[in-house]
């Protein structure tokens, strides 16, 4: 994390003693975005500890990191061994023929020149991804910095932990909340969820 966006974040008062706690976080763009789409079909709904238990047993039956074409010709009773329900072994194929008939349109080059809400009705397109999977991935696939995915649970509760003592907050007033970590809300949002998570 670079000084200028750490100086940013710290022009709020709560969020700088969150910048100190859990130290610089990074936004980076994924090496793959097809694998970071992956991970966060698999992690839908689940708690982090039954993610990260089943992405490692669907990595296993893919017999590595997940590819459109690993992930087509998997044999769907051993994905579903590895803890998916079927909807979501739907859902993954699904993004696997969108990503290998896309033409490199869904990677970050494919999106330079769109903004956030153009990305977010792209990826939404695609059965399976609805609007938390497409700000996962504007966050974790493309790196990009100023992404505020309010129908992330844990950012919710977070924000309610962190600057309301755990009591309910309307999304207008988190969002007012956040408007402090211009252009870098998606920093803001990891230091809420490493809030939350520890």
């Amino acid at each position: 994390m670079e000084d200028r966006i750490a100086a940013t974040l710290r022009e709020d008062p709560t969020m700088a003693t969150l910048v100190d706690r859990h130290g610089r976080l990074a936004i980076e763009p994924a090496d793959d975005e097809f694998t970071r789409l992956c991970t966060s079909i698999v992690n839908q709904q689940l708690s982090t500890a039954s993610a990260a238990a089943i992405h490692e047993r669907f990595v296993g039956v893919l017999g590595g990191d997940p590819t459109p074409d690993r992930v087509l010709a998997a044999d769907e009773d051993a994905l579903r061994g590895a803890g998916l329900s079927r909807t979501k072994v739907e859902y993954l194929r699904s993004a696997a023929e969108a990503f290998r008939d896309g033409d490199g349109d869904l990677t970050r080059e494919g999106f330079a020149g769109h903004d956030d809400d153009a990305v977010v009705d792209r990826l939404t397109e695609i059965r399976g991804v609805g609007e938390w999977t497409a700000r996962m991935y504007l966050i974790f696939a493309l790196g990009r910095e100023d992404v505020l995915p309010l129908g992330d649970l844990a950012v919710r509760k977070g924000i309610e932990q962190v600057y309301n003592g755990g009591d309910d907050l309307t999304r207008d007033e988190m969002r007012a909340i956040a408007e402090p970590w211009r252009p870098y809300r998606s920093y803001g949002t990891r230091y809420v969820w490493a809030e939350y998570e520890s």
